[in-house]
């Protein structure tokens, strides 16, 4: 029963690593960019969260739709500030900006919420779980974010192939160029991209905070790494890839917490990458793109 209720709990933290990769995925397969300040956008709609239910005194789930547009703002804003300039730039010259942006939104959250953490209050609102006669029970927090990484990961997929935006996403992830040619408005496209990857980092900062319920000016900073490495695991610009990532690195994750050793658990994730990227360098669900020279 050890060992059910702990994979119970991987799946339940790999689904919020998915939700997270998700954003990194996206954001890569269809601008070329690593967005290394996604997991601080985290943070910022975990801070909206909280202000909404305690000085605003509003319910979870309206204070989440707050954080989802103040999130999609946000990644709008840092995608035409820090990003757009940066399109011809090398992929240094953008992981160098990203992570000044990253420092940037924690420092601000430092200024505005000072150093002490506080304690977040769980938005989620739904029954529990019991199985084998209460010998397990799967919390509320868990059984919402399975049920919403599954649910977003079928919507983005039917958004990008069955409608016009989505397509044109496609387009500008094979060729920009081209998609311009046809018509296409790239910078409206790569926008949009940022807009739905950071609504999606509200999502995931309220699953974070209502499972692990302390919040703080780097609450984003280690979960968006593990997402990101669930992102390459499952194979970056992949949607299905980002889901299978997630969820296994939570496994991994919680697995080697309780049955090697806690302090290890995150060193056991990143020797697992580097296993996987040595046998299939483009991850589980990638695949191999040839270039030009």
């Amino acid at each position: 029963m050890a060992f059910l209720d702990n994979l119970i709990n991987g799946i339940s933290l790999g689904s919020i690593y998915a939700v997270i990769a998700l954003g990194y995925t996206l954001v890569y397969g269809i601008a070329k960019m690593l967005n290394f300040a996604h997991g601080d956008v985290i943070m910022v709609g975990g801070y909206v969260i909280f202000t909404a239910m305690t000085s605003m005194h509003l319910n979870g789930y309206l204070s989440v739709l707050i954080a989802i547009l103040c999130c999609t703002i946000l990644g709008i804003v840092i995608e035409k500030i820090a990003y757009k300039p940066l399109r011809q730039a090398t992929s240094l010259a953008v992981l160098i900006t990203a992570i000044g942006v990253s420092y940037f939104l924690q420092n601000m959250a430092l200024l505005i919420f000072g150093e002490k953490p506080v304690t977040f209050t769980s938005v989620v609102n739904i029954p529990k779980i019991s199985l084998f006669d209460g010998q397990i029970v799967i919390k509320s927090e868990a059984v919402a974010s399975i049920i919403i990484s599954v649910l977003i990961v079928i919507f983005l997929s039917l958004f990008i192939n069955k409608t016009k935006s989505g397509r044109a996403m496609l387009a500008v992830s094979e060729d920009k160029d081209a998609a311009r040619l046809m018509g296409i408005n790239v910078n409206k496209t790569i926008s949009l991209t940022f807009a739905i990857g950071s609504g999606l980092a509200a999502v995931a900062g309220a699953l974070l905070c209502s499972t692990y319920p302390v919040l703080s000016n780097t609450t984003g900073a280690m979960p968006g790494i593990k997402a990101f490495v669930a992102a390459v695991f499952g194979g970056i610009g992949s949607i299905p890839g980002a889901m299978i990532g997630g969820l296994l690195i939570g496994v991994i994750e919680i697995l080697g917490r309780a049955y090697i050793s806690p302090q290890l658990a995150d060193a056991i994730v990143f020797a697992v990458l580097i296993v996987v990227l040595m046998v299939k360098p483009t991850g589980i669900l990638g695949k191999k793109v040839n270039e030009k020279v």
